[in-house]
């Protein structure tokens, strides 16, 4: 009987999923396995050259290069999943902290009509955050509630975050809550313009291109020198070994492109839209 782990291990490799990076590097995989084969044939059959041959030490510049490529390649995922990992942790904060918002107000709130208004307006933040580090549009029907006005030429979050704090320094002002509590609610809402500020650094500082472009450039070209040294000892082999090594390669380099934007709607980005909808959930709950 086969367990459950071993049924995901199959699943996982024989299973091609949107986000696999073979399918989107299925057809330069072809082109490289043709011309590996073709170098293999050419230095098999018709060049022939001797086992000598000044050629078949080729593979000491790959032996060399292939410590620096890993090094290499080891820094990019790294440094993007230090990306992704951060804004996941920005998220986390921002469920915290609206559920805390949440409980305070629940506590502190006596009138009805106050709760209703923070009962939609806290949530409201996340889910224009998200939009916000998407790009996307904001529709005016997920405000009506609570009567917002949210000017799409400007800071979409900040005008939130100005409106929720407009409302506790209404609730001051009219003796509904004291200054202490003022205190407490106004830190609440600061941490909520912090996290967004982390999230914007995130997405508006990239990794360098020039970094990223050597690196491709190091791959194609270490990967393309391949077949010249190894078909002495492969023969016509060459061409799928160095197929798969060029995967295994390129895939990390995708991989890290995918990930170092955390807040995009690719696959393996952070699931922004669930947690904005889960903090709505948590916050209706609580207040």
């Amino acid at each position: 009987m086969i367990s459950y782990n071993t049924k995901d291990w199959f699943t996982f490799i024989f299973r091609f999923h949107k986000a696999d990076t073979f399918r989107t590097l299925f057809p330069i995989m072809l082109a490289i396995g043709a011309y590996a084969g073709i170098i293999g044939y050419l230095e098999v059959e018709y060049w022939q050259l001797a086992d000598d041959s000044y050629v078949k030490n080729i593979t000491i510049m790959h032996g060399m290069l292939g410590f620096v490529i890993s090094l290499l390649l080891v820094f990019r995922t790294n440094t993007a999943y230090d990306r992704w990992w951060e804004g996941r942790k920005m998220w986390g904060s921002l469920v915290n902290n609206s559920r805390n918002l949440a409980i305070k107000l629940s506590v502190i709130l006596t009138d009805e009509k106050d709760r209703t208004y923070f009962r939609k307006i806290i949530p409201s933040y996340a889910s224009i955050l998200n939009k916000h580090l998407k790009d996307e549009e904001t529709g005016k029907q997920l405000f009506d509630d609570v009567d917002l006005e949210i000017d799409h030429h400007k800071h979409r979050p900040n005008q939130v975050a100005k409106i929720i704090f407009q409302k506790i320094n209404d609730l001051y002002v009219s003796k509904k809550i004291t200054g202490d509590q003022l205190i407490i609610l106004n830190a609440e809402v600061l941490s909520f313009t912090e996290i967004c500020g982390a999230c914007e650094r995130i997405k508006n500082t990239p990794i360098p291109y020039s970094y990223s472009a050597f690196l491709k450039k190091f791959i194609f070209f270490y990967v393309m020198t391949l077949p010249f040294g190894y078909s002495f000892s492969l023969g016509y082999y060459v061409a799928p070994v160095v197929v798969f090594i060029f995967y295994v390669l390129a895939s990390l380099e995708l991989i890290a492109e995918e990930i170092e934007d955390p807040f995009g709607n690719d696959e393996n980005d952070l699931p922004t839209k669930k947690i904005a909808a889960n903090i709505k959930k948590h916050v209706e709950e609580l207040i």
